[in-house]
């Protein structure tokens, strides 16, 4: 089994303030996301694993990162507050670094994002819910219906994502370069093919999409992020879950 590196404690100034990011989370969630965009960046973080066996990010202390108390949270230097929600992550990050998205002034940036907030607000969504059906759905008459019309939704999704990547030429979803997006796209990829919906839905009938992520995992930061995270093989194209303390499922 996979180890994880073990913790290591924030770096602080001696009035007690971050001198670099803190990435709160749990093995394969979506603090996977982040990581991945960090080490893309090469910039320098510290790790604060979260066991959700015994709901720790239900907590009062994690509640003060983030009140809804989800994963991922990241702590920033010299910001007024914790950062939570994926995708406004990695905007911010983006932005600050002025990298893996396009400037404020591209042509692209629009289609950077409609296609960042699609992933955030709908695809990682409906994936987030379909795992959990029964948290969302308390008749467990109807669950079977309701997981039909998620995977339904997500394979129409992966489609609408496979046309994108057909009409630009590739291999990235904006084109030729790699983008936060790409990163986004490639978790949401790896949970739907192990996470709740197992073998409901097939990565070969969407090509482009198949050859972005045989893409991705050529990528020595994103390896690295993902050995991070206790995930071995191909984590994209041909995922296994992790087997980590702190993994619900």
């Amino acid at each position: 089994m996979t180890q994880i590196p073990a913790a290591v404690g924030p770096k602080l100034e001696e009035n007690g303030a971050l001198t670099r990011y803190r990435l709160h989370g749990s093995p394969d969630s979506a603090n996977l996301v982040v990581r991945m965009m960090l080490e893309e960046l090469g910039e320098a973080y510290d790790y604060v694993p979260v066991d959700r066996l015994t709901s720790q990010q239900k907590s009062p202390a994690y509640r003060k990162l983030n009140p809804q108390g989800l994963i991922p949270v990241l702590e920033v230097p010299g910001q007024d507050a914790p950062l939570f929600e994926t995708g406004a992550i990695l905007l911010f990050l983006s932005d600050r670094h002025a990298q893996l998205a396009p400037g404020a002034a591209s042509p692209a940036r629009g289609r950077f994002l409609k296609w960042l907030f699609y992933l955030s607000n709908t695809l990682h969504s409906d994936l987030r819910i379909s795992f959990k059906v029964k948290r969302y759905l308390p008749d467990q008459s109807r669950h079977q219906l309701f997981s039909d019309t998620l995977i339904e939704r997500i394979g129409a999704g992966f489609q609408f994502l496979e046309a994108e990547l057909e009409t630009g030429g590739g291999p990235c979803l904006l084109g030729k370069d790699v983008s936060c997006v790409d990163l986004y796209l490639a978790a949401c990829v790896r949970w739907a093919q192990i996470y709740g919906n197992s073998g409901k839905w097939n990565l070969a009938g969407t090509p482009c999409l198949q050859k972005l992520m045989e893409f991705l995992e050529k990528r020595p930061a994103l390896r690295l992020a993902c050995q991070k995270e206790g995930i071995e093989g191909l984590p994209f194209t041909r995922p296994v879950p992790v087997t980590l303390p702190g993994v619900t499922g």
